[in-house]
């Protein structure tokens, strides 16, 4: 009985210490969850790791498929085809979705919490591709000129996403 307590009490704190980087839901201030709109595929909160935890995971893998918490900077002001979300070095990730499947909205998405769901990747972006997604947010001729060679950037294709305040 008491290797039976022993071994249970292991695993109880195995499973908080791996659990210990994941983000819990959003919760308001009488700790009721915080509503979230879903697109896509349907999926919960539960277990998505910080945007920190994916880039660490994305040190020793080319992609990685994860469920992780981020900020959103914009949208596609077209259609709400992409969205791009911000990393803590700094840099920008871009979401597409998978197959265009599904869309998020096109404006009012600045500053809101996301969970994504699918495989983040680094890619090369070809300066055509670059463009279109500048002319997408609106940006003017020049801006859009500026761009003329291809990036290494931080992507996401997400088959679920849910985005809440």
């Amino acid at each position: 009985m008491k290797n039976l307590y022993t071994l249970s009490l292991a695993a109880a704190l195995m499973l908080g210490a791996a659990t210990a980087h994941a983000q819990t839901p959003a919760r308001n201030a009488s700790g009721a969850p915080v509503p979230m709109e879903s697109y896509g595929k349907a999926i919960t909160p539960d277990g998505a790791i910080g945007a920190h935890d994916l880039l660490d995971r994305m040190k020793s893998s080319e992609s990685v498929t994860a469920k992780v918490a981020v900020e959103v900077l914009t949208s596609c002001a077209k259609k709400g085809c992409w969205m791009d979300v911000a990393l803590p070095n700094g840099e920008v990730m871009k979401v597409r979705f998978v197959d265009y499947g599904f869309f998020v909205p096109t404006e009012g998405l600045t500053g809101k919490r996301a969970i994504l769901q699918g495989v983040a990747s680094k890619e090369v972006i070809d300066v055509a591709t670059q463009r279109h997604y500048l002319e997408d947010a609106g940006k003017s001729k020049e801006e859009i000129e500026k761009i003329t060679e291809p990036k290494i950037a931080y992507t996401f294709l997400a088959d679920g996403v849910l985005i809440g305040d």
